[in-house]
């Protein structure tokens, strides 16, 4: 059976539904639990930590840049989930040699809907997916609006240096959802940042994401000293960048964070 993913490749199934997967993607690995794939899912990476339960007694085959070619290979898996950005070209391109090879490729909350239906079809759980993605969709459809000037944030996922979420990424999509200008809209994907660019933009909040850098208060007198008028604040970096079904959860905290 041949499938379509979001990268446009053509991927053929030795058979439907699939019966040994390995996903390589975390929020997908959540999703695919959301979709009752216990016994279906064989492996996961050691950053799939939703839900916990599989965390604790699936096979991980390593980090999701640094797979472990040899435990893929003795699941024997009849598919393998990746994504673009989250996952490294040349080791999707030398397991796609093995085994089949389903990628995602996710900017948007659109996009992410799109991810959820299409997944949803290639694992047997169309309906399930579907449902899951029009709840999604509600509920983002159902925030408030913002009313007034829109406020500019600064979000950082790393120090030392700093690097922050700028445009053509998901996290970039998700603060416009949230009803934020992205000050860094103007820089491309994951820039580096200096406390100059950062006192030039202006923010009125900065956002100290929870991943992949662990920022804790500790951090916040820094940037006080480089921006004195914004709030510093720390955020779930899960509720900005995991798509799939976490994003159940995303308008409710976007409302939690007190703008709307």
């Amino acid at each position: 059976m041949v499938h379509t993913d979001q990268m446009g490749r053509k991927v053929t199934l030795p058979h439907w539904p699939p019966k040994r997967i390995v996903s390589l993607v975390p929020s997908q690995t959540e999703f695919l639990a959301d979709l009752g794939l216990e016994n279906e899912v064989v492996g996961i990476t050691k950053f799939c930590i939703h839900p916990a339960e599989w965390f604790q007694n699936k096979k991980r085959v390593g980090g999701t840049k640094t797979i472990d070619f040899q435990k893929v290979e003795a699941l024997k898996p009849d598919l393998i989930i990746g994504n673009k950005e989250e996952n490294e070209q040349g080791q999707i391109e030398y397991l796609a040699q093995k085994f089949p090879v389903w990628m995602s490729d996710i900017g948007t909350l659109e996009e992410a809907l799109d991810m959820m239906r299409l997944l949803g079809q290639l694992v047997g759980k169309a309906e399930k997916a579907a449902a899951l993605a029009a709840e999604v969709e509600n509920r983002f459809l159902q925030l408030p609006k913002v009313m007034g000037a829109r406020p500019k944030v600064a979000y950082l996922i790393w120090r030392k240096p700093y690097m922050a979420a700028a445009r053509n990424t998901f996290i970039d999509n998700m603060l416009l959802h949230a009803g934020y200008d992205n000050v860094f809209a103007g820089l491309s994907r994951y820039p580096e940042v200096s406390a100059e660019q950062l006192r030039a933009a202006r923010p009125d909040y900065i956002f100290l994401s929870s991943e992949p850098y662990p920022f804790a208060e500790k951090h916040f007198p820094a940037l006080r000293e480089i921006c004195p008028d914004a709030q510093v604040r720390l955020v779930d970096g899960e509720l900005f960048s995991w798509y799939g079904s976490r994003l159940l959860l995303a308008p409710g905290y976007y409302v939690s964070l007190g703008l709307r």
